[in-house]
């Protein structure tokens, strides 16, 4: 099959959350000998110079990248909230990404075009005049779910009010764009049945994949644990997870385990957080090779208080053998089974106990870890699940004879 990729930011290089989602699926089809083409945005949030990608990459992908301005500013604001359109869309519509768009579709035909995430949702009526494709979104989260729960615990009532304006809008457009889809590959089973109690087209759940011989697991504890946390601090939910753990529960953990102590890293981190000077934070800021930060240290804490679709990062530290301590956010869509290869806190009070738990016993922590291995061994490996999706390609494309995998 001949598939065209539409990206809100570059697959490669794959440093975060969305762009390694992203490259699992372009990988997977490459390897799986179908054709894949990239179209993909590029911005001063997530910039790409055309060096960062590798010359075969390029080769196979036939990728290309088209700037926009994302930046946030006022006027564009004000305007979209006064015509009730969300701004989180707005930002992504571009002349310069339309034209290149019609000249991929007018050079070549495709049997799928797929939108990764909604904010590629303003392309769809210019593929449906320039192709014939099925248009497919991939949802890597339910958009609007993220920010009502940003709303929900915001303190400050205006900024409360005007984030529940951005949710409500984000909501229509997003409710709206599914039905215009011929089908929709979720990232989670709950997020594929959200969609499909408001969709009236086909929808099947697509988790993050990886190929396991790729991550080579270490379980093994030498000494005190330590724990860890990687992810783009850009992204809100991750600023306010590490802040929310940092003003509610540090302060406990330490008092009954002095010798705690947490690694954070990742892109973009603010000044807040380089400047805190906490003994028992160590801020890492951006790594090079993100899976050898993840092996050098042991338990991975993810306190997030937001957001939707799966923690990709918690595949990968399960994938290298790490014992996982998050909320009941963090943990959504993943398959794990408490206490087995996770845990999984829905208040303070058990985040806490987890954390003393595994730092007081690093063999149980080993034990999780070297299970939460086998848990991505028989769930998410990545050629398993791009079978799943080309038959639901097939089944939604006309053109297509439906292969029994």
């Amino acid at each position: 099959m001949k598939i065209l990729l539409l990206c809100n930011k570059s697959p490669y290089p794959p440093r975060e959350g969305g762009p390694m989602a992203m490259n699992s699926i372009v990988t997977g089809l490459l390897e799986a000998g179908h054709t894949v083409k990239i179209l993909a945005v590029n911005s001063d949030k997530y910039k790409i110079a055309e060096d960062d990608i590798p010359a075969d990459y390029r080769e196979k992908t036939g990728i290309e990248l088209v700037h926009l301005d994302l930046n946030v500013y006022l006027l564009p604001a004000i305007k979209n909230l006064i015509r009730k359109r969300s701004y989180h869309i707005q930002r992504f519509i571009s002349k310069e990404l339309d034209r290149k768009l019609i000249q991929i579709l007018e050079a070549d035909s495709y049997d799928i075009v797929q939108l990764e995430t909604l904010y590629m949702a303003p392309y769809i009526e210019t593929i449906r005049e320039h192709s014939k494709a099925q248009i497919v979104l991939r949802a890597h989260n339910i958009e609007h779910l993220i920010w009502e729960r940003i709303a929900q615990k915001t303190k400050f009532f205006v900024k409360r009010w005007y984030i529940n304006e951005l949710a409500r809008t984000l909501k229509k457009y997003e409710l709206d764009s599914i039905n215009k889809v011929d089908g929709v590959a979720a990232i989670t089973r709950k997020d594929a049945a959200f969609f499909r109690s408001m969709a009236a087209v086909p929808v099947i759940d697509i988790p993050f994949g990886v190929n396991p011989e790729d991550y080579q697991p270490k379980s093994e504890i030498n000494g005190i644990p330590d724990f860890y946390y990687i992810g783009s601090m850009n992204w809100m939910p991750n600023e306010e997870g590490v802040r929310w753990f940092i003003d509610n529960i540090l302060e406990k953990i330490v008092e009954r385990v002095p010798d705690f102590k947490w690694f954070i890293a990742g892109r973009s981190m603010p000044e807040w957080l380089t400047n805190l000077n906490n003994p028992n934070i160590e801020v890492v800021g951006e790594v090079d090779d993100a899976t050898e930060f993840v092996r050098s240290h042991d338990i991975a804490l993810i306190p997030l208080q937001s957001g939707s679709g799966i923690r990709i990062k918690i595949i990968e530290a399960m994938a290298l053998g790490k014992a996982v301590i998050t909320t009941d956010i963090g943990a959504e869509g993943i398959a794990y089974t408490e206490y087995e290869n996770m845990i999984v806190a829905d208040n303070k009070a058990k985040l806490e106990e987890g954390i003393f738990r595994l730092f007081n016993n690093p063999q149980l922590a080993e034990d999780m870890g070297r299970k939460a291995r086998g848990l991505v061994d028989s769930t998410y490996d990545n050629r398993k699940i791009i079978n799943r999706l080309v038959l639901f390609y097939e089944q939604i494309n006309p053109k297509t004879e439906i292969t029994v995998i």
